[in-house]
């Protein structure tokens, strides 16, 4: 267990200045977009899909501060849709054809994978790409597919899967609190 600890401790310093500018300047880019009517999606597998999901239920609830929910979909979350999608037309187009049905131009996709190159997550932001989203990306250790076609990408320099998705647990809080920094000031 001490292990874990230093992993996370190591992932937190190594990462710590580049997370900190880029979680600032998309909180103050989301609340352009919520500003504007937008809405926020998110993809992930697995232990990525909580993190998507966690960060959605922020956003539609409340994080620390009380205010409007504001509209953010996991696109996981939907199990007869995605599982008929899945079935259907096949694993990749899982997350893509519900963003094909849902997003708008001007909508924000944040695309989670600890590998950074699950093809359903990269299937869906290209096809966020071909909308007119923009893409966002929480991902593993750089380079990876994912984080190279996202707008953006926060890559996790991390020696295990566990101390990534610790570290994405800590950028879902960190985005939260830069939103609602930028929401108050509007």
């Amino acid at each position: 267990m001490a292990r874990q600890f230093d992993a996370l401790t190591t992932a937190l310093e190594r990462n710590r200045a580049l997370v900190l500018a880029r979680l600032w300047a998309w909180g103050a880019d989301l609340a352009r977009v919520y500003a504007s009517g937008g809405r926020l999606f998110t993809c992930g597998n697995g232990g990525s899909a909580a993190e998507a999901q966690h960060l959605s239920a922020e956003l539609t609830g409340r994080f620390q501060l009380e205010r409007r929910p504001l509209s953010a979909i996991a696109l996981h979350c939907d199990t007869s849709s995605t599982t008929a999608i899945a079935n259907d037309y096949g694993i990749e187009e899982m997350f893509a054809r519900q963003l094909r049905a849902h997003g708008r131009p001007g909508d924000v996709l944040i695309a989670l994978s600890t590998s950074g190159s699950s093809p359903n997550v990269i299937a869906t932001a290209k096809t966020a790409h071909d909308i007119g989203l923009t893409t966002w990306a929480m991902t593993g250790p750089p380079p990876n597919p994912l984080a190279l076609l996202c707008d953006d990408a926060i890559s996790i320099e991390a020696e295990t899967v566990a101390t990534v998705q610790e570290m994405h647990l800590l950028l879902v809080h960190g985005l939260c609190t830069a939103l609602e920094a930028a929401l108050e000031r509007e």
